[in-house]
């Protein structure tokens, strides 16, 4: 049986880094800005941008709780006149599921306000052959967008062997033993891995869960079959985002919002947008990160206290 999500307690943050550079080579290239500047909060650089993409881990909300004040500065944002988008890698939620967590959370986002990696996920599937996914994901949500014909991946050896290919969306019920079933397929038989969530970790009460991305990079390095990643930092999601933005707002009024150097930064980098990384929440939760600007190259525009 599983045993559920892995959690980093103990020094996740200094762990994830290590994890994130190590597979740089996965990775976008980072965009220098020319300079970095230190704010306080959404409302301090609110007058240089039209179009906010907030990450919803460590911006909105930490685990099932909404960062305080966020939903206020939120709904400010959008009372003066701002489009505010969410651009989130929880490919483990149907859209139903996300937007109503955002409701429960005290967030007033319309339909059409959320991107999500299991939203690009879905939709680059039309370029893919029609085939028997094997899907990494919680089943209490049933079989809400998933492909006809797919099967939960499990305990069962005959799933792996008989996927055509696979689907990486979401790891709160995984475990060692389906990771070694999952490692061990792919030897005997290499087929497609398709990662709805690239974040090796995400924010939650305790510290740090293992997510997707960690597990796909292990399979990469085990089996040698190369993922292919649809979240953030890669194009599918951002190219998703762009097709909500309002028409005629250039890019450089456009500002990623993130807490994540390795996934949200060098995204909205590589998108060509200006970037912002929140130091106060999530990944860096208070810690002065700017060794881990240096060390990894990655710079933002801009370096928030708190979203």
């Amino acid at each position: 049986m599983s045993t559920g999500t892995d959690v980093i307690a103990d020094d996740g943050a200094a762990l994830a880094f290590r994890d994130y550079e190590a597979v740089r080579h996965r990775l976008p290239a980072p965009r220098a800005p020319a300079s970095c500047t230190h704010a306080v909060n959404l409302d301090a650089i609110a007058d240089q941008f039209d179009v906010f993409l907030l990450d919803a881990f460590g911006v909105l909300n930490i685990g099932e709780t909404a960062i305080p004040g966020v939903v206020e500065r939120v709904a400010g944002l959008k009372a003066r006149g701002k489009q505010v988008l969410v651009v989130t890698n929880a490919a483990g939620y149907p859209s139903t599921v996300l937007h109503a967590r955002y409701k429960k959370f005290g967030y007033d986002f319309g339909p059409d306000d959320a991107v999500s990696s299991r939203m690009a996920l879905l939709a680059g599937l039309d370029t893919f052959p029609t085939r028997k996914w094997g899907v990494m994901a919680s089943p209490q949500y049933g079989r809400d967008e998933i492909p006809e014909g797919a099967v939960f991946l499990e305990d069962d050896p005959v799933a792996y062997q008989q996927a055509e290919g696979f689907l990486m969306l979401g790891s709160s019920v995984w475990s060692p033993a389906r990771q070694a079933l999952f490692e061990q397929a792919l030897k005997d038989r290499p087929r497609e891995v398709l990662v709805g969530n690239p974040d090796l970790v995400a924010p939650v009460e305790s510290g740090l869960s293992r997510e997707p991305g960690h597990y796909a990079h292990r399979l990469a390095d085990a089996t040698g079959v190369e993922p292919v990643f649809f979240g953030k930092p890669f194009p599918a999601i951002y190219d998703m985002a762009r097709t909500r933005i309002r028409a005629g707002v250039p890019d450089h009024r456009v500002v990623m919002v993130g807490d994540t150097l390795h996934t949200d930064i060098l995204g909205g980098q590589a998108a060509g947008f200006h970037t912002a990384l929140i130091s106060g929440y999530g990944f860096f939760a208070g810690e002065d990160p700017s060794s881990a600007i240096e060390r990894s190259g990655i710079l933002p525009d801009f370096i928030l206290e708190r979203p």
